[in-house]
């Protein structure tokens, strides 16, 4: 049995009597929690109004960061078109060269060594080059702004959450973001190359009477594809994550299920890739059939810590 400090017991109970803290698992709860509130006392819940006055103030400083970094890309669009837009279909991308020398290294002679791939782009309406530059400019602002806009949505979220789920919520906002670049990068130095260089290669009869010129708005449309596809795919260790700790899922079900995850994850990478090209789709599962391997062993170390802490209350 535990005694409680004077101060302790002046706080929580009447003063000149004893008191004694019981050391069983409710009682200790119970006594922890009122230890809590009288240090932290909870702020006043919003109304319904107050939580949509809330989220529009978040949603307006998000929309204002994208649009400032809307704004930079659209002045300097001929700067972005020309080394970051056209740059997967440029022979002196990095990635040609770090392939080709890989394929040496490994003995294997030119296997992995792509040709680099040369597009000549179609223009079918007037207004044609103005809309591609705002496309451009709206879909790298989401890129370069979305560790933004994530925290103001967890800026939203987070009075909802208790002490415990605040704390195991740490470090969220850079891991999501951290796995979102990885994934855009993934998408924009490793896929776009293999798909661009598979499509513009791939012919149709013998008579060469085709001519491949895509549309600048469809080369725009499939790279902004590839790279949001797999930023957002990359996510998955957190979503598993977050799931864990609700308690939807644990690592006893991702082990059991883990065939059918093997199916949906090479759908999602015949969706990502916009190529028919196998070559293609293996690329994006294997780093997907990775991070769902990595998901497993997160989730595994939430059910140990569950397991724990549990036992410890026991």
């Amino acid at each position: 049995m535990l005694y409680l400090c004077n101060p302790c017991r002046d706080e929580f109970y009447p003063a000149g009597k004893s008191y004694i803290l019981s050391t069983e698992a409710s009682d200790r709860k119970k006594f922890l929690k009122r230890l809590r509130s009288k240090s932290n006392p909870e702020p006043e819940e919003l109304s319904f109004m107050g939580h949509l006055e809330a989220l529009r103030w978040h949603i307006m400083r998000s929309v204002i960061v994208w649009l400032a970094a809307a704004i930079a890309i659209f002045v300097f669009r001929d700067w972005v078109y020309d080394n970051i837009i056209l740059a997967p279909s440029s022979e002196n991308f990095v990635t040609y060269d770090t392939l080709c020398r890989f394929s040496h290294w490994l003995g294997i002679g030119d296997s992995l060594c792509m040709p680099p791939v040369k597009i000549e782009f179609l223009v079918t309406q007037v207004n044609g080059t103005f809309t591609s530059a705002l496309s451009i400019a709206m879909i790298g602002a989401v890129i370069i702004a979305f560790p933004y806009i994530f925290w103001e949505l967890w800026r939203f979220v987070k009075p909802a959450l208790s002490a415990r789920e605040k704390k195991y919520a740490r470090g969220s906002i850079f891991w999501v973001s951290l796995c979102f670049f990885l994934g855009a990068a993934f998408g924009y130095y490793l896929l776009a190359p293999f798909t661009f260089n598979f499509l513009a290669s791939f012919t149709l009869g013998t008579s060469g009477a085709i001519q491949y010129k895509p549309t600048i708005n469809d080369y725009i449309d499939s790279l902004s594809n590839l790279i949001l596809g797999c930023g957002i795919a990359f996510e998955l260790p957190i979503l598993a994550y977050v799931m864990a700790k609700i308690g939807l899922i644990t690592a006893k079900f991702l082990k059991k299920y883990s065939k059918y995850a093997f199916v949906l994850i090479l759908l999602v990478a015949a969706i990502i890739t916009p190529s028919p090209d196998i070559s293609s789709q293996i690329i994006v599962a294997l780093p997907l059939l990775f991070l769902y391997w990595i998901s497993i062993q997160l989730v595994a170390r939430v059910d140990r810590q569950k397991a724990k802490e549990e036992k410890e209350w026991s």
